[in-house]
């Protein structure tokens, strides 16, 4: 129960005021636990960042099992994923985080590694185990699970990442063509017909 109040109060601060203008001290008061707590916990603040991010992202692991799914074709799998995944990225706060994060590297390159290895790297390292599931199991005909991930992220994001970044509106129609075009190139380019 402690240990999710503090990660409650720590993602918070996180995405409202960044990495390095949040303190340990005021995420314990915000926690109602002492500083110890979080140290015993976390190690530091860059321990608890890092538990705050994959926890983020873990709400996206339902997206990325590998239990069968009956009846649910590839094409369907690749849209609930591409919708979820561009869903996640474009919450505001999301968004917000990014920016705080990209800026903070240019001071400390570590809290850019340390995101990058807690989210995306993770994230992506799961769906690529879901393809290679797809591929063993004869629906797709990949050499490399992990580029064919990158590859379906990137589609599906296109430009929309780097538009809301610099404030453009989230453009839910648009989002929805990029996943769409994606999941069609996708399955040209990988499927092989047995799940599609």
């Amino acid at each position: 129960m402690k240990r999710q109040a503090i990660l409650d109060a720590a993602t918070r601060s996180f995405f409202d005021h960044g990495f390095a203008a949040t303190a340990i001290e005021q995420v314990a008061a915000d926690a109602h636990v002492s500083k110890v707590t979080i140290y015993n916990q976390f190690g530091d603040k860059r321990g608890l960042f890092v538990a705050a991010v994959e926890r983020e992202c873990a709400r996206m692991g339902d997206h990325f099992s590998i239990a069968p799914m009956p009846g649910l074709s590839l094409r369907a799998r690749l849209e609930a994923i591409g919708a979820a995944m561009t869903a996640f990225m474009s919450r505001p706060e999301m968004v917000q985080f990014d920016r705080r994060i990209a800026a903070e590297t240019e001071r400390d390159p570590a809290i850019g590694e340390a995101f990058l290895e807690a989210g995306p790297r993770q994230m992506l390292r799961a769906f690529a185990v879901l393809l290679g599931t797809l591929r063993d199991a004869g629906e797709i005909a990949v050499e490399d699970p992990e580029l064919a991930a990158e590859q379906f992220v990137a589609m599906c994001k296109g430009l929309g990442d780097l538009e809301r970044r610099f404030g453009c509106p989230n453009d839910a129609t648009r989002n929805q063509r990029r996943i769409t075009a994606a999941v069609d190139a996708f399955c040209r380019a990988y499927g092989t017909g047995a799940g599609d």
